[in-house]
This record gives structure tokens, C-alpha cells and sequence, in this order.
């Protein structure tokens, strides 16, 4: 598969993982509330069979220090060293004060956008913002 080709598999991968999120209505404000009120299940359960599979994945992945991409360049290996897991907890629980907030995680606010639900684009200037924060004070954080 050409180099060239890559964009248009992306888009329509990224397109059939839309249309799956939103079918299984993981994209619902409505089952975002839920979970966080503790009211359904239905959320929990897609993020634990998304832990699973990551797990087995994990697992069975080769456990090389970097693996290449589609085009064959090497990624740098992940970081694995947790320390006392501080950035860990904190880092999710901004995440999570996000989400709870906005109703929607990264991910999602594409697909919602692209389903109409404008005020969305708040959120992704948002969280924009915030990664343009990070990058910009990284050296100034501990890692």
C-alpha cells in the first residue's frame, strides 16, 4: 500500500469508528451522565471490555523497545516507570472533571461535532488549549 493511500484508510477507518461510537451511543451526553451518577452500567462496560482487550493485546504485542508504524518509521518506546503513580491520578482526574463536565472525552467531540452538536467546538478549543499548555510547560513539569 502506497504512502498516499494512508490518509484515505484513516478517514475511513475513522468514520466507521464514528458511526460504531455512535450507534452503540457511547457519544450520548445522556449514557455519560449516567455513569457518572452511578445509574447504568452501560458505559462501565464498554470501558471494561475496552480495559480487557487492551489488556490481552498488551500481552501478546512483542515486546520490542519500539515498533515501526504503517509507513515503517520507529516510534519511540513508552515510558513505562510509574514512580508512586502521582501524574497518573492526577492526570486522570482532570481528565475525568473534563469529561464529567463537557459530557464528552477527545475522541468523541470529532463525532460530535460532525453529527451537528456545535457547541462542541468549545470543548475542543478546550482541550486544545490544554495540550498546548502541556507542550509548552512539559519542561517544567516532573515526569
Amino acid at each position: 500500500m502506497t504512502h498516499r493511500l494512508f490518509p484515505v484508510l484513516y478517514l475511513l477507518l475513522g468514520t466507521l469508528f464514528g458511526i460504531i461510537l455512535t450507534k452503540a451511543e457511547v457519544i450520548s451526553w445522556f449514557r455519560i451522565q449516567e455513569m457518572f451518577r452511578f445509574q447504568a452500567f452501560h458505559m462501565y462496560g464498554i470501558i471494561g471490555s475496552a480495559i480487557a482487550v487492551a489488556a490481552v493485546t498488551r500481552r501478546l504485542l512483542p515486546r520490542r523497545p519500539a515498533l515501526p508504524t504503517l509507513c515503517g518509521e520507529n516510534t519511540p518506546a513508552a515510558d513505562e516507570r510509574t514512580g508512586r503513580g502521582a501524574r497518573f491520578w492526577l492526570g486522570g482526574a482532570i481528565f475525568g472533571l473534563g469529561w464529567a463536565l463537557t459530557g464528552a472525552c477527545p475522541g468523541p467531540l470529532f463525532i460530535l461535532l460532525g453529527g451537528g452538536v456545535t457547541v462542541m467546538f468549545a470543548a475542543l478549543l478546550s482541550a486544545l488549549a490544554g495540550t498546548w499548555a502541556y507542550g509548552n510547560l512539559r519542561s517544567r513539569l516532573p515526569h
